[in-house]
């Protein structure tokens, strides 16, 4: 697999730092050129898949420049415009003489990533290729030391043809990691196809999964609709036993049979599979077969929840605003500082989905640009749930002493569980001479008698 090489012409030497270590973090080859002498230098010695070009520079500006290659019959790749005093009238000319397209200054780095890519895919459609360049679109969002190293594997097993399993909390992406898996690997000019397992049942699971044929035709299914190319399965849990069991035979045998059919059919389908993150408990309560989960586990992938790399939420906020105002043609509006530190200390306890829904709502509702830490506050539950993970609540909503009693109990309740019950034992491990540790257990409302009969 190639990778795209990316010309970055700007006349300020942070501009050019900022972009080319971006750029070169998401996979990119990139070169640097301070103005447009270097700039000509560089394309007379090296092929381009891309030119940022930037407007305003010392020697000769941007547009001169992209009117000189327009007019040498130069322009071999897509240019893409930068300035920080953009207009109307400039943005039309550039556009005239080729420019694929126009971003202002300050940038936004998500938005910018999003234009280098359509830049790219559009020039992959024009020269009829379609997988030779790192496809940013798809990437996950971060350059937090744990995305970067996702990104890292997720490039690793694209070039395997081995089932994966993708595991992790609802709402942290693992459907679109799997679509990336399948958009890095040497499948991805195949089709992709994606099942959700709920939609099968006992009685229609034999016909969705292998197709049928009869004097009317044939009607392909889900493993033959995804031959040369990649099946996600969406949610092993959910999946039928029927289902389970067919899926097993398949991977098993390596081939099929459409119901009605007499001729079997080659496997030919590289299957993703995502489970929740508390899959052991599906395996050992039996409604997830273990059979399954070892052909699918030849390959696994934890994709983490949010607060584990809260440090992306920042970037992640800004991509979503980009991406929204973009796709469903919403009020651009930016995140204040308070507001983006606040969010960077939430829980996210349904993650990515949750920050997305959340920018989506802000961006329908609100009027003013500056998106603010009141408004936060207002959109956030201000009420932790007591039935979720105490990693899952939002203790900063809450005033001081709910914030402790809440972390006293769910401490104290996972100290229990450790001791067995033992009132006894979890005073020696926590420190607490016994009287006082029974009359706090009390009011906190923790049971101690429903983990053990036991109090030693």
């Amino acid at each position: 697999m190639s990778t795209s090489h990316v010309l970055v012409v700007d006349d300020e030497s942070d501009i050019r730092a900022l972009i080319s270590e971006i750029l070169t973090e998401e996979g990119y080859k990139v070169t640097v050129a301070q103005d447009a002498a270097a700039a000509r230098a560089a394309r007379a010695a090296d092929r381009f898949s891309l030119v940022l070009l930037d407007i305003w520079m010392p020697d000769t500006d941007g547009i001169s420049l992209l009117r000189e290659w327009s007019e040498q019959g130069a322009l071999d790749c897509p240019v893409v415009i930068m300035s920080g005093h953009g207009t109307v009238d400039t943005a039309v000319e550039a556009t005239r003489l080729g420019a694929f397209d126009f971003v202002e200054k300050p940038l936004s780095i998500a938005k910018l990533l999003r234009t280098v890519e359509r830049a790219l895919e559009d020039a992959r459609r024009k020269a009829g290729t379609s997988r030779h360049t790192l496809p940013s679109l798809l990437a996950p969002v971060g350059r937090s030391k744990m995305m970067k190293s996702l990104r890292e594997t997720v490039q690793q097993y694209a070039g395997h043809e081995s089932p994966v399993l993708l595991f992790g909390e609802p709402g942290t992406g693992r459907g679109a990691f799997a679509r990336y898996i399948h958009a890095m690997s040497n499948r991805s000019d195949g089709d992709i196809e994606i099942l959700l397992a709920a939609s099968l049942t006992e009685s229609n699971a034999e016909e969705q999964l292998l197709g049928s044929e009869d004097q009317s035709g044939i009607n392909p299914g889900y493993f033959e609709r995804a031959a040369g190319g990649t099946l996600i399965i969406e949610e092993l849990t959910d999946l039928s036993d029927a289902a389970q069991k067919l899926i097993i035979g398949i991977l098993e045998q390596g081939r099929f049979m459409r119901k009605g059919g007499n001729q079997p059919i080659e496997l030919r389908t590289r299957v993703l599979a995502t489970v929740s993150a508390d899959f052991e408990a599906a395996l050992d309560a039996g409604r997830l077969r273990r059979e399954l989960f070892a052909n699918l586990n030849v390959l696994s992938l934890r994709v983490p929840p949010l607060r584990e790399y809260s440090e992306d939420v920042p970037e992640l906020l800004s991509y979503y605003v980009d991406k929204l105002v973009d796709s469903e043609d919403l009020r651009f509006r930016r995140f204040s500082v308070a507001a983006q530190n606040r969010l960077r200390n939430y829980p996210w306890p349904d993650n990515v989905r949750e920050l997305k829904n959340l920018v989506r709502r802000l961006l329908m509702t609100g009027t003013d640009e500056e998106i603010t830490l009141d408004e936060i506050e207002r959109e956030v539950s201000a009420v932790a749930r007591a039935d979720e993970p105490l990693v899952k609540q939002d203790l900063l909503a809450l005033p001081l002493r709910e914030a402790r009693e809440q972390f006293e109990r769910a401490y104290l309740q996972q100290q229990l569980v450790l001791c067995d019950g033992k009132v006894g034992k979890l005073a020696k491990r926590v420190g607490m001479e016994r009287t006082h540790l029974y009359r706090k257990l009390r009011s906190l409302g923790v049971d101690f008698r429903s983990v053990s009969g036991a109090d030693d």
